[in-house]
C-alpha cells in the first residue's frame, strides 16, 4: 500500500493512507497524508475479542467520517481490510481491492488455496481436487452469508456472488504473473507485479570470500524459537557458501552458534542485500519471496503458517526454488534443500528471468495506472 501510495503521490495526486500508527512516519516521509486506522482486538485474543465481522462493522462506521472528510475520487482497500471499501460504498465512492500476494481465487481443478499442494500435473489430479469443490463452495457460501449480514446491518444491499470482499470494479493482484496459475481472468482483475517497499535501513557487512552468498531471511512473525535460523547456520556451516542471516530484532534465546562462514545481524535491507545473493532461505512470506525473485535469487521456502504454504507451492510450480516441509526444518534438511537448489542451475536462471521482467514492469506504476483509470 505504501508503494502504491508513494507512486500516486509522485504523480501529483493527493493521497491519504489509513493504517496503524506505527507506520505514520514512513507514510508521511513518502509524501502522503496519514490517517490512523482502527485497532481492535479481534478473535483470537485473550481479551474480550470482536468476531471478524463485528470488527468489520465497527471499523466501517468509524471509517465513514474519514471518507466524508477526504472526499476521495477512489478508495483502494486491502483484501483483508473490508471497512474502507464498505465505507466507500456507503458514500458512493468507487472502490478497488489490492491483493498483496497471489490471488486466492484458484482456478477450477486446483488444490484449495493455502493447502500447500501445487497445480495438478495431470487430468486425473484435477479430477481428484474437484472432489473438494463442494466443501469449498460451502465455505464460500458461509462467508457470503456472514458478509451479507454485515452489509444489511450497515444498510447495504446483499450480494449474490462469493468473494464479495474483492471489488468487481478493479482488483489489483500484487504478485508476479509467473506465480499465477493459468486461468480465465475477470476483465477487471489485473496482475500488476509485486508492489515493493521497505523501511530505510543501514548497510551491513557481507561475509568475506567469493563463494555463493546465501541469505537466511526468517519471518518477522513466525518461528519464535528461530528453528529456521539455527538449522540454517548449522546445516550450511560445512558447505562451500557464505551465509548472511538476520534475526529480525527478535533476540535468540539461547544465543546463536555462528560458524566461520556466516555473518548474523539484527536487521538488514532486502532491497540492497538480495541483489548480491544467489539464494534466499525463508519461511515463504510473499513479500520476502517476491523481493528475492525481483533481485534474481532462487528461493528455499520453509512454510510456517498462513499463505506461506501456497507461496511455497507456487515457487515449486514456477521453477524458481525448492520447498522444504516444516517437519524437516533442521540442519540436515536445510543443507539438503540448499544443496538441491545449487544443483539445479535452471532455478537461478528462471529467477533471473523474473528479475528481468520486474525491471521493465514496475508493480506500483502499473497499479497506479489502473487506479487513475478508475
Amino acid at each position: 500500500m505504501i508503494a502504491l501510495g508513494r507512486e500516486l503521490a509522485r504523480r501529483g495526486h493527493d493521497v491519504t493512507l489509513q493504517t496503524w500508527t506505527r507506520w505514520r512516519e514512513h507514510v508521511e516521509t513518502e509524501g502522503m497524508a496519514f490517517a490512523p486506522a482502527p485497532e481492535y482486538p479481534v478473535f483470537p485474543t485473550q481479551q474480550r475479542p470482536l468476531s471478524p465481522y463485528e470488527a468489520v462493522e465497527r471499523a466501517t462506521r468509524d471509517t465513514v467520517p474519514l471518507v466524508v472528510s477526504v472526499a476521495p475520487d477512489a478508495v483502494v482497500a486491502d483484501i483483508l481490510t473490508l471497512a474502507p471499501a464498505l465505507a466507500a460504498e456507503l458514500e458512493g465512492v468507487p472502490a478497488a481491492t489490492l491483493i498483496p500476494h497471489v490471488d486466492p481465487r484458484v482456478p477450477a481443478g486446483a488444490a484449495p488455496y493455502s493447502s500447500g499442494a501445487r497445480l495438478p500435473r495431470t487430468a486425473v489430479g484435477s479430477v481428484l481436487w474437484r472432489g473438494a469443490d463442494p466443501l469449498m463452495r460451502r465455505g464460500l457460501a458461509l462467508g457470503r452469508r456472514e458478509l451479507n449480514a454485515t452489509r444489511e446491518r450497515l444498510g447495504l444491499p446483499a450480494l449474490d456472488h462469493v468473494h464479495g470482499g474483492i471489488s468487481r470494479r478493479l482488483c489489483l493482484v500484487g504478485t508476479f504473473p509467473q506465480l499465477e496459475y493459468p486461468r480465465a481472468w475477470p476483465a477487471t482483475t489485473h496482475v500488476v507485479g509485486p508492489l515493493l517497499w521497505e523501511p530505510p535501513s543501514r548497510d551491513v557487512a557481507l561475509p568475506p570470500g567469493d563463494g555463493p552468498l546465501v541469505l537466511v531471511a526468517p519471518s518477522t512473525s513466525q518461528d519464535a524459537e528461530h528453528r529456521l535460523l539455527r538449522g540454517s547456520l548449522e546445516g550450511l556451516a560445512a558447505m562451500d557458501v557464505r551465509v548472511l542471516a538476520t534475526w529480525n530484532r527478535r533476540d535468540p534465546d539461547p544465543p546463536l552458534e555462528i560458524p566461520d562462514n556466516a555473518h548474523v545481524v539484527e536487521w538488514l535491507s532486502y532491497a540492497r542485500t538480495m541483489p548480491t545473493c544467489d539464494l534466499v532461505v525463508c519461511h515463504g512470506g510473499h513479500g520476502t519471496v517476491v523481493r528475492a525473485l525481483a533481485s534474481g535469487c532462487a528461493v528455499v521456502a520453509v512454510p510456517a503458517a498462513g499463505d506461506m504454504n501456497e507461496n511455497a507451492a507456487r515457487i515449486d510450480w514456477a521453477g524458481v526454488g525448492v520447498r522444504l516441509p516444516r517437519r524437516m526444518v533442521g540442519a540436515r534438511g536445510l543443507a539438503l534443500a540448499v544443496g538441491r537448489a545449487q544443483a539445479r542451475p535452471k532455478l537461478l536462471d528462471r529467477a533471473r528471468e523474473l528479475r528481468t521482467w520486474a525491471e521493465v514492469n514496475d508493480g506500483a506504476s502499473r497499479a497506479a495506472d489502473r487506479v487513475e483509470t478508475l
